[in-house]
């Protein structure tokens, strides 16, 4: 089929240009009077939409003039209402080019560049939650040591906390990188594993105190390390969040 007129297939279905349609049927009467006419013939938004070709975009401005982007149908609809040799001429042409549209073939390739489309939307979806996730990571990390805030635990429950979010970690590991990094004290003695003065004085640990009456009365007191909120949040950060520890 030879090219009679240009047809846009970037919609969903083709179209054409009102102008490129108003100068093919020859038509003498200024373009804007003609497509007024010619749109109050019963036709809808739905069958046309104004654009600016020369600025490819919905303003105008300069000596950019307004097209009308119109369907096919509508097309062939104004070539019958002209009652010319060329009228009948260009709509023949659009009812060649409906059935060409609307063959087997055409319709599968279509669907298939839908769903091209489709994969590709997907995609760039799937990227996009990725990204998402990642960045939003360190806040559901700060969100789940915030939902344990409101207690204090033992170191032991700390690095459980810690492997659930995804860092190999022990108690045993946990003790270790904790004296090695200044919070409890590595010196040994009675004060072995109990806090540093620095991690007091930022509110990491607690020290609960527990007095033992032995058999024979005398007392003694046992002192157990245990992390506050604040310090379960510090740490989980610490070791998965921004604020990232290599171990």
């Amino acid at each position: 089929m030879n090219d009679l007129i240009k047809i846009n297939y970037e919609a969903e279905n083709p179209t054409v240009s009102a102008r490129d349609l108003h100068e093919g049927l020859g038509v003498k009467t200024k373009f804007t009077d003609w497509f007024k006419r010619m749109s109050e013939y019963g036709f809808t938004e739905a069958d046309y939409s104004k654009c600016f070709p020369n600025l490819g975009s919905g303003s105008n401005g300069g000596q950019n003039e307004v097209d009308y982007e119109i369907s096919v149908d509508m097309a062939k609809q104004i070539c019958m209402i002209q009652r010319t040799e060329k009228g009948r001429l260009y709509r023949q042409y659009f009812l060649d080019l409906e059935k060409a549209w609307n063959t087997p073939e055409q319709v599968f390739a279509r669907a298939l560049k839908m769903a091209d489309r489709e994969i590709e939307r997907l995609k760039a979806d799937k990227t996009v939650l990725i990204e998402d996730v990642e960045r939003m990571r360190p806040k559901e990390i700060f969100a789940d040591a915030v939902s344990v805030s409101h207690t204090t635990i033992l170191i032991g429950e700390l690095a459980k906390l810690i492997k659930q979010n995804g860092v190999d970690m022990g108690e045993k590991r946990l003790f270790a990188w904790l004296r090695e990094n200044g919070y409890l004290i590595k010196r040994k003695g009675t004060d072995y594993n109990s806090p540093t003065q620095k991690s007091m004085e930022l509110g990491l640990f607690t020290v609960k105190e527990t007095s033992i009456t032995h058999a024979d009365g005398h007392v003694t007191v046992n002192k157990t390390t245990k992390v506050t909120g604040k310090g379960q949040q510090y740490f989980i950060n610490k070791f998965v969040g921004d604020d990232r520890e290599v171990m």
